[in-house]
């Protein structure tokens, strides 16, 4: 396995193990590039290997050839290296060809590269999606004005032809490739954005640009990316589950092992719209509520064995004391404002409609069920207000709009003092990429007051006289919680949470969670001026899809929490993947078949092959007593490589990189497995004294590499990491002793140790139960009900969808004309059921549903 980092993307390539004969490339010492007509990320590998003139064969295929033999969908543009190994992110191939020219990618390079995968490609994906799918050209502008204006501002600031200096490098190749499509569309103009124009033609005018554009795109400008686009889903703006609190969770059980004083708190943010929402639904009260999904999730996280110090929750009067007094601090200090906001409000309830209290049809695409703060179809953004014929969730009644006076948390005020904290924890501290990203993004934007109240009757009372029959707003109360939640631990609370200079604060969230953590809580605290501790080390994940689509409980696809443990697999089989897995610098998929492969490759095949055969050749040719080890230079070269990849173990995990820590410890037993099978045990124990001392020195080697991997498994299989131990009959020193010394190997199995009883430590999973579990959670219960919706969305076709609507509007004329005419009621009633047919031709070549639901006091 290859790893290639970048501040842009981390990129994992497998390689063909136990699966040669699925490999279709016989590359023979050579690269190949596998790019497909019409493909935006195409484009950009493409112009980079003609801009580098590396040497590297090019082959078209279609977009749904599975070129990467181990991912479960197609994915291209693909770079099959000489080793058979594969590049499949577009821009980690760009930056490879570079490099492999001779061109190094610089900071500024990695930054310009980090930015186009987490900013511009989803505003990119978003206009593409409405320019040649739904021929919405007029709002690409302002689709991409966002990252058109950074763009802009930073090219106009410079002084070199491009973005990171006088010549061209990845990044350049990349942005102009992403913008490329949409550009050579006539009727799409840059406006004003004199830089950018510039720029953007200094680099279409390379002969590698263009070449690359004529071959991707045959002259066709967006209409050569149809064909592409109608394979895509539609751009969503929260399609993927993220799994954050394994992470946390082998953290602290590394902190525990390296004797760190630490304290892991969590527990269930409680208040809300959310939560009212959940407690109509089922008939309780938003207390009752509360407390039926606080145990849920409780049993959860101890069938994962997460183990939190203290699993908490924000209802309680802690809550309420603490985020009270951060109120009480803001408000005497200056940092908090009034201002008056439009708002729906039900008549009939008798209340104001937080957003999710509220539906109607979305201003922007004309969806019928858009929520009040965003649409699930075209992933926009809304503000309640704007919906058109919006509908109170509750009572289905039309709202009014009313004026409601709110707080609002100065942010503007408190930018200098954020931006110097920021400057030191993100220079000192461990930020992962995306979390630094997404904090510069929102200050770049300009800070801007953010509302902390909102008219609910659940949530922490905001104490102001003025504001009595408002609640804080979640995100400014739920963070406060980790505040509450220690308190409720500890009366000493504040040895932790005020203490800045003597306690480092992780934080462990999605990435959509990244600027409530990075601004708005920060700024709370460093305006409420009471020493409070800020976080050190902001650890965001990307986000986890499900095989090829996105997880949905509303659909009933894939696994949740509450689910996994009746699927028979244990809990540690689940964390070892989810962690193998875990998306640290670019999303990643959960697959069954992965899974299997995994389980049975690296669990079965070879860790649990490893440990298994050091134990028992203990116990078949020694009694069940470690034998007298007389090293060698094989053995000690064995031992050094143990080491260091325990030192690479042990600083991956001191940075919170996951991941990439799991992938030594397998490197370990592999190691383990290829020492035991080289120097054959099995047979010299049956040979003179020389070869039976040979054999005993590759035991007892080896059950001490299996000893120190009981170990080094703790923070990931807590349950196996155990068994090993109990197996070995391990001293519980081994725990604190093989992590000492930052790496240094320590036999805690002398000669004469006795171990325990010997068994396997996993099973296989067979096909037939994979595929079985992937027909349970892939949906197929529910998916009939949507079976209209999810196949056509994408099928929109603007060119018939005209046509349809001049039929439709043509055909309503007739109908209308043989009822003034009293015609024969058969003959209308053919003529209505061809309206409704034309109309359901219409809906589909639109991509909606054409069969809508009944609305409620409507006859049908």
């Amino acid at each position: 396995m290859w790893v290639c980092f970048s501040s842009a993307v981390v990129i994992t390539v497998y390689t063909a193990c136990g699966f040669k004969s699925l490999v279709c490339v016989a590359t023979n010492g050579q690269m190949n590039l596998f790019v497909s007509e019409g493909n935006p990320h195409c484009l950009k590998a493409l112009a980079a290997l003609e801009a580098t003139g590396v040497q590297c064969g090019v082959q078209f295929v279609n977009h749904d050839e599975r070129v990467v033999p181990f991912l479960s969908r197609p994915t291209l543009p693909a770079l099959a290296l000489p080793s058979g190994q594969y590049l499949f992110s577009s821009n980690a191939i760009c930056r490879y060809l570079f490099e492999v020219n001779g061109q190094e990618c610089s900071e500024l390079c990695n930054q310009w590269l980090e930015w186009e995968a987490t900013v511009l490609q989803p505003a990119l994906q978003q206009a593409l999606h409405m320019a040649v799918l739904q021929g919405k050209s007029s709002e690409v502008s302002k689709a991409l004005q966002g990252p058109i204006n950074v763009l802009e501002q930073s090219l106009s600031k410079r002084n070199t032809p491009y973005l990171t200096g006088d010549s061209v490098s990845a990044a350049d190749l990349v942005l102009w490739a992403g913008f490329f499509p949409v550009l050579s569309d006539s009727s799409l103009t840059l406006g004003e954005h004199k830089s950018l124009k510039a720029w953007f033609d200094r680099v279409a005018a390379m002969n590698a640009c263009q070449s690359a554009a004529q071959k991707v795109l045959q002259g066709k400008g967006l209409q050569g990316m149809k064909s592409y686009m109608q394979k895509q889903p539609a751009p969503q703006s929260s399609q993927f589950i993220t799994l954050p609190h394994l992470t946390p969770s082998a953290s602290a059980r590394y902190g525990h092992l390296r004797g760190w004083n630490m304290l892991f708190v969590c527990g269930t943010d409680e208040y809300g719209t959310a939560t009212e929402n959940k407690a109509r639904e089922e008939g309780l009260t938003p207390q009752q509520i509360c407390d039926k999904y606080h145990a849920v999730h409780s049993s959860i996280y101890k069938w994962f064995q997460i183990d939190f110090d203290y699993f908490g929750r924000t209802t309680t009067e802690k809550q309420t004391e603490i985020a009270q007094d951060i109120f009480w601090r803001l408000h005497e200090r200056g940092f908090l404002i009034e201002d008056t906001v439009e708002q729906l409000r039900c008549e009939n309830c008798q209340r104001f409609l937080a957003d999710r209290f509220v539906e109607g049809i979305c201003p922007h695409c004309s969806y019928p069920e858009a929520r009040g703060d965003q649409c699930d179809k075209c992933g926009r953004l809304i503000n309640a207000v704007d919906l058109r014929e919006p509908q109170c969730k509750v009572c289905r009644q039309t709202p009014v709009i009313r004026s409601s006076k709110h707080l609002f948390l100065d942010l503007p005020k408190l930018e200098s003092q954020l931006e110097q904290w920021l400057e030191k924890s993100t220079s000192t501290g461990d930020w992962t990429a995306n979390a630094k990203q997404i904090t510069r993004s929102w200050l770049r934007d300009g800070l801007k007051p953010r509302c902390i109240t909102r008219d609910l009757q659940w949530g922490t009372p905001v104490p102001h006289a003025d504001f009595k029959e408002k609640v804080f707003y979640v995100w400014f109360d739920a963070p406060i919680g980790y505040l509450s939640i220690t308190a409720n631990y500890t009366s000493e609370w504040e040895k932790w949470w005020k203490n800045p200079h003597q306690v480092e604060l992780y934080n462990f969230m999605a990435k959509d969670n990244v600027p409530f953590h990075s601004v708005v809580f920060p700024c709370s605290l460093l305006g409420a001026q009471d020493n409070y501790t800020l976080v050190n080390h902001l650890i965001a994940t990307e986000y986890l899809n499900y095989e090829d689509t996105k997880f949905s409980k509303s659909r009933g696809v894939g696994v949740f929490g509450d689910m996994a443990k009746d699927t028979g697999i244990p809990s540690d089989v689940w964390r070892f993947y989810l962690l193998y897995v875990r998306p640290e610098g670019q999303d990643s998929a959960f697959s069954w078949a992965d899974m299997a492969l995994k389980n049975n490759s690296e669990l079965l095949n070879n860790l649990g092959n490893f440990i298994n055969r050091a134990g028992m050749f203990v116990t078949k040719f020694f009694e069940g007593c470690v034998p007298v080890m007389e090293l060698q230079e094989e053995d000690k070269k064995l031992l050094a490589l143990v080491s260091w990849e325990l030192q690479q173990y042990i600083q991956l995990m001191d940075k919170i990189k996951i991941r990439d820590a799991l992938k030594h410890i397998l490197n370990i037993s592999r190691h383990g497995n290829q020492y035991i099978q080289v120097n054959e045990p099995w047979k010299k124990i049956k040979g003179g004294d020389s070869e039976r001392q040979r054999a005993g020195t590759v035991t007892g080697v080896s059950v001490n590499i299996a000893c120190l991997l009981s170990v080094m498994l703790s923070p990931y299989m807590p349950a196996v990491s155990q068994t090993i131990r109990d197996q070995l009959n391990a001293p519980p020193s081994c725990i604190n002793t093989m992590l000492e010394d930052n790496g240094t190997f320590v036999c805690s199995l002398s000669a004469g140790h006795r171990i325990g009883a010997v068994s396997p430590l996993f099973q296989k999973l067979e096909a037939d139960q994979i595929e079985a579990l992937k027909k349970k959670f892939g949906g197929q219960q529910v998916f009939d009900v949507y079976a209209v919706e999810v196949g056509t969305v994408n099928q929109v076709d603007p060119e018939k969808a005209k046509q349809l609507t001049q039929a439709v509007a043509e055909q309503g004329e007739k109908v209308r004309a043989l009822k003034a005419q009293k015609a024969e009621k058969a003959v209308i009633t053919a003529e209505v059921a061809k309206l409704l047919d034309l109309k359901k031709q219409l809906a589909l070549a639109e991509g909606k549903n054409p069969e809508p639901a009944p609305q409620k006091g409507k006859k049908k």
